[in-house]
């Protein structure tokens, strides 16, 4: 693997849509998803699963349950990390102790524990000069993908992304600046004013963004939003669409057997 500075792999961070018709070698991933494994985890539960989908054919059906993006398919490597209590369940029943781990706690420990070992992955595959894109569509669509992934109860995709060695450079994205983020001792809530400062750049960057890219003008001028935050709670995320992935989200943690909170 190449060796970067770890500042040099963080701050050089950039989501990767285009991708070079570049296999990435077995060794390589192996070592990607062997530093993804030493993340930490819930009493050392390890509560996850990683599927790695190379086939075509299934990408291109994981292609319209990932909403059409196109990395999807481009991508050489798909990656999706699972919250999974049903492994260990298994073991617990192969030892004649209690099984249960079929709440809704369990489900945020595994999220969690996926989330982790997701960060570490694309680290990794960073360091090594490899590019990702995370796909928000993995938990939206949880259930369609959980299907296509064959998953079995008390299983449930989390997050998921693209893997593959970049075709394109893209400029880094703005983010918040820490003063507007980092809180010491306790939560100090926000006046307007600091609203403002905080949103400051993104508000201008953002904006700046979608006028530059002509579908994006052509959208937000047809749904006549005047400035960020509308399109992110207007044309991005919705109210409706949000309801509607929850339900999705819900309904699939009940048939993966993850709502017995009684």
């Amino acid at each position: 693997m190449i060796a970067l500075e770890l500042n040099d792999v963080i701050f050089g961070h950039r989501s990767i849509r285009e991708y070079e018709d570049r296999e990435v070698s077995q060794e390589l991933l192996e070592q990607i998803l062997d530093a993804g494994i030493r993340a930490s985890s819930s009493g050392n539960m390890q509560t996850y699963s990683i599927i790695v989908t190379k086939d075509k054919e299934l990408r291109q059906k994981l292609y319209t349950a990932h909403m059409e993006q196109s990395m999807v398919v481009d991508a050489p490597i798909l990656l999706t990390f699972c919250a999974d209590f049903n492994r260990m369940r298994k073991w617990l029943s192969l030892n004649d102790a209690p099984v249960h781990f079929d709440n809704f706690m369990s489900f945020m420990i595994g999220a969690i524990d996926a989330s982790l070992v997701a960060q570490n992955c694309a680290l990794a595959a960073e360091n090594a000069g490899l590019g990702i894109c995370y796909m928000g569509s993995t938990l939206a669509n949880c259930d369609q993908i959980g299907e296509l992934l064959n998953l079995p109860p008390n299983v449930v995709p989390v997050v998921g992304y693209s893997l593959g060695y970049p075709a394109e450079n893209p400029a880094p994205r703005d983010r918040l600046p820490r003063h507007g983020i980092v809180h010491y001792d306790q939560y100090r809530d926000y006046a307007d004013d600091e609203i403002l400062e905080i949103y400051k750049e993104r508000n201008e960057n953002g904006w700046k963004r979608y006028m530059d890219i002509p579908r994006l003008k052509e959208m937000t001028e047809r749904l006549g939003l005047k400035n960020l935050a509308q399109v992110y709670s207007i044309a991005k995320y919705s109210q409706e669409s949000h309801i509607e992935f929850s339900q999705t989200v819900l309904n699939y943690l009940e048939k993966q057997n993850f709502m017995n909170n009684d």
